[in-house]
């Protein structure tokens, strides 16, 4: 039997890791998504187009990949079918070629759930998450508080019941708010979205993960946002509603822990994070907007702005160790192109003291982080295509990187392409 290879983020999401994906597609006969919902923003480039999924996992362009929605996602049917609208407009058709599946234990993500989530950022003001008003919290919510409505359940002959029941609640806790809404549009959207995705085959994803792997047939779990975004383990409480770690591969779509194969750990070359919360490496200064401008770091779901500073090792070391990342992939070198001198944090003044570790509170007391100089490469690399075009300094930051985090790195990515990745071992 086979073992599902694992991929996702390191740092606060945003690593590059639908590209990624596309990549690796051709060694594998499944990609499936394991967690999040239509808050990821997977961005790939090839053949001059650009496409950006939310839901759908990014082995989609491959026409002999198996593609699964698992049960640890929550799915916005509406999201959904303009995801696959606009791919059809392009010339790819999942549903018609049967590559698509969606697990029957997914939950749904209502129209009321996203109300809910914008009433809650409205009130909570200066202090909010950053949600990017999704409905992801919500749906969550419900998921954990027994309540909610799953993708199997559009098929019971009492679905609608089963929703008024639902929006019922929500509205009562709208009451609460002072929030205006208008839910009839939004209603019809989602119930015409629910007529589409019946024509999707549902399946058990634990048992269909687990054919596939006795079949001798590769899988590759695609995570959505980043580590240090876990609602267990990542920055809480501005962290997202699910378990975006290795772990969250196992409950997101029914795999026991001895089936996870290679962890595929990835990160950008210096650090990005989307809304509130700590960030110990931030420059909001120029040097954080010029990373902003070259990096173009702007949401991929939500056109936000993201902060930007430096690669932050303790972070890492942290990312990697909850993970159990067996392989690093190393984004964006191409960004820091430009830098006379790039910075690493490799420890953290925290209490008067100095850690190689985070820290269980870094939101009142944010730890200072003490930085290496490291020499930059100055060199265009959006065109090297082998080993022997990487430039010297570039090639010490990577031998820096990987003593540090005593983890190989085997992919390195020089620029938005799918071509323009480069294997180091």
């Amino acid at each position: 039997m086979t073992q599902v290879d694992v991929l996702l983020g390191l740092q606060w999401g945003d690593e590059g890791k639908g590209k990624i994906v596309d990549v690796l597609s051709p060694q594998y006969d499944m990609i499936a998504r394991f967690q999040g919902g239509p808050n990821a923003g997977h961005t790939l480039e090839f053949d001059g187009k650009k496409f950006v999924l939310n839901t759908i996992p990014s082995g989609i362009f491959n026409e002999n990949i198996m593609n699964l929605i698992g049960n640890g996602v929550v799915i916005d049917p509406i999201i959904l079918k303009r995801e696959l609208d606009n791919l059809k407009k392009a010339g790819h058709d999942p549903v018609a070629s049967g590559k698509l599946v969606i697990a029957r234990k997914a939950h749904l993500i209502l129209p009321t759930h996203q109300l809910l989530d914008a009433a809650n950022e409205q009130k909570m003001g200066a202090g909010k998450i950053g949600s990017t008003l999704k409905g992801i919290g919500p749906t969550y919510m419900d998921k954990t508080g027994r309540n909610g409505l799953r993708v199997g359940d559009t098929t019971l002959p009492d679905f609608k019941a089963r929703y008024n029941k639902l929006v019922e609640k929500h509205k009562e806790i709208l009451s609460h708010y002072q929030f205006e809404y208008d839910l009839a549009e939004k209603e019809a959207a989602f119930f015409e979205a629910i007529e589409f995705i019946k024509n999707i085959p549902h399946v058990d994803s634990e048992h269909f993960v687990n054919g596939y792997l006795k079949a001798g047939k590769k899988v590759l779990a695609e995570g959505a946002q980043g580590t240090l975004l876990d609602v267990d383990f990542g920055s809480y409480p501005f962290v997202t509603s699910s378990n975006t770690t290795t772990a969250g591969a196992c409950t997101g779509l029914g795999i026991a822990p001895n089936k996870v194969g290679d962890v595929f750990g990835i990160f950008k070359a210096y650090c990005t994070r989307v809304g509130g919360g700590p960030f110990p490496t931030e420059l909001d200064n120029e040097v954080g907007e010029n990373l902003r401008q070259i990096g173009h770091e702007f949401g991929a779901t939500t056109g936000r702005a993201r902060r930007c500073g430096w690669i932050d090792l303790p972070a890492l070391k942290y990312a990697i160790m909850l993970n159990g990342v067996t392989e690093l992939i190393m984004m964006k070198a191409d960004v820091l192109d430009s830098f006379d001198t790039i910075y690493a944090c490799t420890h953290y003044e925290h209490n008067g003291e100095i850690i190689d570790y985070m820290p269980y509170d870094i939101i009142s007391i944010q730890p200072k982080p003490v930085l290496k100089a490291i020499e930059g490469w100055k060199t265009d690399l959006t065109g090297i295509t082998s080993l022997d075009q990487v430039p010297s300094q570039l090639a010490d930051y990577i031998a820096f990187l990987e003593k540090e985090l005593e983890v190989p790195i085997k992919y390195l990515s020089v620029g938005p392409d799918r071509m323009q990745t480069l294997t180091l071992k």
